[in-house]
């Protein structure tokens, strides 16, 4: 198990150096294949081995090889944080089929996160895609580990959560784009396949973060009620609460209300 996280977790460094030219050329719509990696300063092309994951970045002190241009701290943490979600999610859910649906749910929803940080958008070039794509990933962890119904409840949880977040852009759209309304059928797929309690603790847990991060705002950062917050970041959060502790606490609050 642990040459399989340690195998896991350079993946995860070389998915997130590729994430580092997504994030940056997508919403630009620029191609994430041609050209190859080059200072966005001097415009020179980065050689292979100023393009190692985190340890180019420590080697040249966080500079361009060539003019010396700083290069953003967020580069490796991109690479460090993409690692750390595979490793989190290798421990998590072992050596099964369903592992590599999330471990494309870590890559992209590194991406979408990170983008809509920047520009509040998360691209339909991004989030649409990942509806077949993981349903495919997790169609074939059913059919491999004979887990149908999961897949039919991540089928049911995907179409609850997209509705859910299309009512809710309906009655308040100054507050949610359609951009979360199309991620959240993904989130809820995932969700779904977990189980219902996940599901819910998930898609609240989304919503409990964004007003504490708001009300923060407000009051350390002079934010109004105006300032917009990218929503897309506290909605990847609350599939992180679900996966780890959505069922135990949906186990808690219903013991509770029973009791």
């Amino acid at each position: 198990m642990a040459a399989v996280v340690a195998v896991v977790g350079l993946l995860g460094l070389a998915i997130g150096s590729f994430l580092n030219v997504v994030i940056w050329r997508v919403p630009r719509d620029e191609s994430v294949v041609h050209p190859g990696s080059h200072c966005p300063n001097c415009d020179t092309e980065i050689g292979a081995r100023d393009n190692i994951p985190v340890l180019s970045w420590l080697l040249l002190r966080g500079k361009c090889r060539h003019c010396g241009n700083p290069i953003s701290i967020r580069y490796p943490l991109v690479e460090l944080g993409t690692a750390g979600l595979f490793v989190a999610f290798a421990i998590h859910f072992g050596i099964h089929a369903v592992l590599p649906a999330y471990l494309y749910l870590a890559a992209v929803g590194v991406a979408l996160a990170m983008i809509d940080i920047d520009l509040q958008r998360l691209p339909d070039v991004l989030t649409l895609p990942s509806y077949p794509i993981g349903a495919g990933l997790l169609a074939i962890a059913a059919g491999v580990d004979g887990e149908w119904r999961a897949f039919l409840r991540a089928v049911i949880g995907m179409a609850a959560l997209w509705l859910f977040y299309a009512l809710t852009s309906f009655l308040y759209p100054a507050g949610m784009g359609w951009g979360d309304v199309k991620l959240s059928g993904v989130l809820g797929l995932y969700l779904g396949w977990l189980g219902w309690g996940q599901l819910v603790v998930g898609a609240f847990g989304a919503f409990a973060v964004g007003a504490v991060v708001s009300v923060g705002i407000v009051v350390f950062k002079d934010g109004g009620r105006k300032t917009k917050v990218p929503f897309g970041p506290f909605m990847l959060i609350g599939v992180l609460i679900g996966i780890y502790a959505g069922h135990p606490i949906a186990q808690a609050y219903t013991n509770g209300f029973l009791n």
